[in-house]
């Protein structure tokens, strides 16, 4: 650890609790058309998506066969947080059998 430690973890706590306060405040003056709400429905998934494209490139085929897996899960389960923790397993897994 660096000792500007504590003073940058103060600055990125402050940015994010400004970043809530404003998304709050924005959201009370801003009208929520359908294509409005169409889009913060899609913010999450396409967030998601982005995570798992950069793991599965930076990993490798355990990342990829875990990612089928959990996509294949989601739809199965009807959960996507179950198929997640699911998808870590699988992964633990593969890279135990050594994948």
């Amino acid at each position: 650890m660096t000792g500007n430690f504590p003073l940058l973890l103060l600055v990125m706590g402050a940015a994010a609790l400004l970043c809530r306060i404003a998304g709050f405040t924005l959201m009370r003056l801003v009208p929520v058309s359908p294509r409005l709400e169409a889009a913060l429905r899609a913010t999450p998934l396409a967030v998601m998506a982005a995570i798992s494209a950069l793991a599965v490139q930076a990993g490798g085929l355990a990342e990829g066969l875990a990612l089928t897996a959990v996509v294949a899960l989601t739809k199965v389960l009807g959960s996507d947080v179950a198929a997640a923790i699911l998808g870590v397993g699988i992964v633990a897994g593969l890279r135990w059998a050594g994948l």
